[in-house]
């Protein structure tokens, strides 16, 4: 284990630690039944779950059902047959090669003025947040500042997160939070319906980006994303796993690996692992894909992701940073950090 995969266990082991030693505990089953529950770790079965079972876009306890139940709306993740194809095909054309390219001399603009001199520390995580806050305008079409949207779209999706994830002690009043934080985002937007796009093009960016640059300054890997920094920021998107579990619901029987699974079960298809991202290198030919779903559940977003961090890599490589301190934020959604201090060597 590289210096940089063993700091980024403590993002993990900080934010979501029951979640994290659950997963852990049962990894190494390809496929754990408990009660109605079953978690999805092994690749292969991650990839049948997710091109060939019926999944229920409206159960509760999954992406689109929370969404539906705080929002009350139409959105993507929440959306049904030639409605949900339809909405994919628009945001496909904003986040196709087209759209990346165009959201790049923003990105770059962006980064420039947060990073222009690293000789004295820089904190990543800020100049991360507004470049995702200004993504997330473009795809919405939004008018509010770049910072102050993604720091509505990091809160609700705090507030939904502890809607159901497992804690030690209840939450009372955490699905009350959850709408007002949902609320106070939606008033930032011309479509209320394009909530859960902000809350993802995000919350994503946030946790995937710091963590990759801060990886990368830890194992020296600066030559490599000079030379190639596209094919780095794909494998570290597979090793970092901003969203390690996705929580689905099977809307039909099924037969997975041998094993069954019954309509209306929860499904914990754990990204991660399917990613096999706690490995140096993966056996699985999808296994770079997997942090971004599969089939018809891929994520649309994938390309610009990978294209945002190549950026972020090719910017600082140059300077060759170090990593001074990291501080895991332990509220939020997915696996991020609080703090990322780097600077040039």
């Amino acid at each position: 284990m590289t210096r940089g995969s063993r700091s980024d266990r403590t993002v993990y082991l900080r934010s979501h630690p029951l979640l994290f030693v659950l997963l852990a505990a049962t990894r190494r089953r390809p496929l754990l039944r408990l009660g109605r529950t079953v978690l999805v770790h092994h690749p292969d079965a991650y990839r049948e779950v997710l091109t060939r079972v019926p999944l229920d876009r409206t159960a509760a306890h999954t992406t689109g059902g929370t969404a539906a139940r705080l929002t009350g709306g139409s959105l993507l993740f929440d959306q049904q047959g030639a409605e949900h194809r339809t909405a994919r095909r628009e945001l496909a054309h904003l986040l196709g090669p087209a759209g990346v390219a165009a959201l790049q001399p923003l990105w770059q603009r962006i980064l420039d003025r947060h990073l222009g001199d690293l000789t004295a520390p820089v904190d990543l995580v800020p100049a991360v947040r507004e470049l995702a806050g200004a993504t997330a305008a473009v795809l919405t079409g939004s008018d509010a500042d770049p910072v102050r949207l993604a720091l509505a779209a990091e809160r609700a999706a705090t507030a939904t997160a502890r809607t159901h994830l497992p804690a030690l002690l209840p939450r009372p009043g955490s699905g009350r939070r959850a709408r007002r934080a949902v609320l106070r985002l939606q008033e930032l937007l011309p479509d209320p319906r394009d909530a859960m796009l902000a809350v993802a093009a995000v919350n994503t960016t946030l946790a995937a980006l710091p963590r990759a640059a801060a990886w990368c300054a830890r194992d020296r890997l600066w030559e490599q994303a000079r030379r190639d920094a596209p094919a780095l920021a794909a494998e570290l998107l597979r090793r970092t796993a901003a969203s390690p579990v996705l929580p689905r619901a099977a809307a039909a029987d099924a037969t997975v690996l041998g094993h069954r699974i019954r309509r209306g079960d929860r499904l914990l298809l754990v990204a991660r692992h399917a990613a096999q991202a706690q490995h140096d290198a993966p056996t699985h030919s999808h296994a770079t894909r997997a942090p971004f779903g599969l089939g018809p559940h891929s994520c649309p977003g994938a390309a610009l992701a990978r294209a945002q961090l190549a950026l972020l890599l090719s910017t600082l490589a140059p300077h060759r940073p170090r990593a001074l301190r990291t501080v895991p934020h332990s509220a939020s959604a997915l696996p991020s950090y609080r703090t990322c201090l780097v600077r040039a060597s």
